[in-house]
């Protein structure tokens, strides 16, 4: 099999100095990140737009450089389908400033989920917005060269592999990628087939992956389903590596849910495939 890049959330280490950020990832052995600047940098606020620079975001990406570490993804965790719409072209402003910089940090993909309205309630008109709003990220991309990431989530608008597979079909461009992940495809009802999770996610959505998010799931004797660390839980591990290498050999693999105090242990198991 391909050796794979085994790379960290980086916020799983809190919120700290990007320096102290960047060495502490090094140390850890990973060999990329995927960095969330306003979850996980505390030198500067970023919950506003235009504090970023090309220099600014050279001198973050320089730091993780000089400890080995690669920055292949910058997360948002923004609503992209809010329903206030001064609030949605707000977080639509933060991601094109995260698409515009996103080389200077030497990182090619801008990653989101969806969002999840209160209520999880959801209509038509929360499908056109995040399908408007996708399009008109997808040519902000196509202008810097670089991808936007769409990931599924469970109770997310798209939240489901066929979902995401429509969503893309609506906004035929090819500077959009699939961040797969398939623990947030898994929920206590489909958990028991997950096989067949698994494998529809790779039919759907195999040749549009450019990144991937590692953790568990694990069900509950009360039926719960909670998130784990991975190697820690019941989900298919071997299927999932098996099927990431017949579809996309070397891509970037991201942990998540890991406690600094398990990560060797984790990065171990995903190694070991």
């Amino acid at each position: 099999m391909t050796d794979r890049s085994i790379g960290v959330l980086a916020h799983l280490f809190g919120c700290l100095p990007y320096r102290e950020l960047a060495a502490k990832v090094g140390q850890y052995g990973f060999k990329h990140v995927q960095l969330a600047l306003w979850k996980a940098i505390q030198d500067y606020d970023f919950s506003r737009p235009g504090r970023l620079s090309p220099g600014l975001a050279q001198t973050i990406g320089e730091a993780f450089e000089r400890n080995g570490v690669r920055i292949s993804v910058l997360g948002c965790y923004l609503h992209m389908f809010e329903r206030d719409e001064e609030q949605r072209r707000l977080n639509v402003t933060r991601f094109k400033e995260l698409l515009r910089h996103a080389r200077d940090f030497g990182c090619p993909t801008v990653a989101f989920e969806t969002g999840v309205n209160p209520g999880e309630e959801y209509a038509d008109r929360d499908w056109t917005a995040m399908r408007e709003t996708l399009a008109e990220l997808a040519e902000e991309a196509e202008r810097w060269g670089v991808y936007v990431g769409l990931e599924a989530a469970n109770r997310h608008l798209v939240a489901t592999a066929g979902q995401l597979s429509r969503m893309l079909g609506e906004v035929p461009s090819r500077n959009i990628g699939v961040v797969l992940d398939p623990g947030n495809l898994l929920n206590a009802a489909n958990f028991d087939r997950q096989d067949e999770v698994i494998a529809e996610a790779f039919r759907l959505l195999g040749d549009r992956i450019i990144a991937c998010h590692a953790k568990d799931r694990r069900l509950e004797p009360n039926g719960k389903l909670i998130e784990a660390p991975p190697g820690h839980g019941q989900m298919n591990y071997k299927l999932y590596m098996e099927l990431l290498e017949a579809s996309k050999p070397g891509v970037d693999i991201v942990m998540e849910h890991a406690a600094p105090d398990q990560m060797e242990d984790c990065k171990r198991f995903l190694e070991s495939f």
